[in-house]
């Protein structure tokens, strides 16, 4: 009896260990193809995004979930910018007040404490050239929104924001736009 036991145990042993390390949350929420390249916008500066923001979609693993709409009002600093902000990510609010530090190209990290997932790097996907619409992304694909300012976001950019959302691996049919 011990004989068979032990290599039932010596089979489980693999994808026990796998589960036991997996991070769930992050596995249900990841809204990318990671196998995907990513690509930031390399000719945005962080203070081009200084102003008040609405967002008008988020991906969402049940929609109609919860929250609605957000937004953010960035200001420029030194090294980045401050953000405060009400997103609704996956269908629940998210309250943040940090400051997000310029780590690369039209990236950003935030440097003060950050709940999950907005704890993370963050892309700047795409602008228009008015600056009037932003794509922010995350390489895990643990998140991903669109902002806009001025009112309503029109369907010409709402399809350019879809189309750069789905060349960086993004599954669009999870978008959820107010």
């Amino acid at each position: 009896m011990k004989r068979p036991l032990a290599a039932l145990f010596l089979a489980l042993a693999p994808l026990l260990v796998l589960a036991a390390c997996g991070n769930k949350t992050d596995r249900r929420q990841a809204f990318r193809d990671t196998a995907t390249p990513i690509y930031s916008n390399a000719s945005l500066s962080a203070a081009a995004l200084a102003g008040r923001w609405s967002q008008t979609s988020a991906f969402t693993n049940t929609p109609g979930k919860g929250c609605r709409s957000g937004g953010a009002m960035i200001e420029p600093t030194a090294t980045g910018i401050t953000l405060r902000a009400r997103l609704c990510l996956d269908g629940d609010s998210r309250d943040l007040a940090t400051d997000l530090a310029t780590t690369g190209p039209g990236r950003l990290t935030p440097t003060g404490k950050a709940p999950a997932p907005l704890d993370r790097q963050w892309w700047v996907l795409w602008a228009d050239t008015d600056l009037r619409t932003v794509v922010i992304g995350t390489p895990d694909g643990s998140f991903g929104f669109i902002l806009n300012r001025d009112g309503p976001l029109p369907p010409d950019r709402l399809t350019a924001a879809r189309q750069v959302l789905a060349f960086n691996g993004y599954d669009t049919t999870r978008l959820q736009s107010w």
